[in-house]
């Protein structure tokens, strides 16, 4: 299955970059449409996450990684943040996105949603961020170990995303710049969870933060910085 994956990878790259003409790198892909498209394959192929819905306008020839170097920034920013894992994925149009991901051992007590008094210094921490780069979209979202079932583990990761989101609301992030909350249970494992090691990984909070329509008008006017 791996090999049949890095081959389709391959085919799918080569398509990608054959119906190009600009050799000028990923953001005139973007801005060609090629790039949006190549994110898609990239992101089912590797069993990333693609976050963000569909923007309202085409993203310019070169804006495209205007945004992706604006990312590189957030993600830097972000990694500042203690107990946080930091990574750079591709959002649903293509463009880079900073995945953001907390364990949940370090937020929350056992079976509990209520965010414990050593977590909140890294999430106000965090809101910082957020704060700092308003033009980012976020999508939150919870996830268990496959411990007990879909009844316990849908609304506990829910909760869990939803605690989150109140404390960075009440550290002064605004409400309009969270898009999505949602509670995934067990179905989206990053790790075997038959290990204490694996289960321990699956259970987490992801926060994603991802270019908005402002951004993307900013990157096309050549005003994001």
């Amino acid at each position: 299955m791996k090999k049949y994956n890095f081959m389709t990878l391959v085919m799918c790259l080569a398509l990608v970059f054959g119906s190009c003409s600009t050799k000028t790198g990923t953001g005139a892909l973007i801005g060609t449409g090629g790039g949006a498209l190549l994110g898609g394959i990239i992101g089912k192929i590797a069993g990333n996450t693609a976050v963000g819905a569909a923007i309202g306008s085409a993203v310019g020839a070169g804006a495209g990684a205007i945004i992706g170097k604006h990312m590189d920034k957030v993600a830097e920013e972000a990694r500042q943040v203690q107990n946080a894992k930091v990574e750079e994925v591709t959002d649903a149009n293509g463009l880079k996105a900073v995945k953001v991901t907390f364990d949940s051992g370090i937020l929350f007590d056992t079976n509990k949603a209520i965010l414990n008094t050593a977590s909140k210094n890294s999430l106000s921490k965090f809101s910082q961020v957020m704060k700092n780069n308003s033009t980012c979209y976020v999508d939150v979202y919870g996830h268990t170990d496959s411990t007990g079932n879909d009844g316990i583990n849908i609304p506990l990761s829910q909760n869990r995303a939803q605690s989150v989101v109140n404390y960075l609301e009440s550290c002064g992030v605004p409400a309009s710049q969270i898009q999505k909350i949602e509670g995934k249970g067990s179905s989206e494992p990053v790790a075997d969870n038959s290990t204490k090691a694996g289960r321990q990984q699956n259970r987490r909070v992801e926060v994603y933060l991802y270019a908005s329509q402002a951004m993307v008008d900013a990157a096309n006017n050549g005003t994001l910085k």
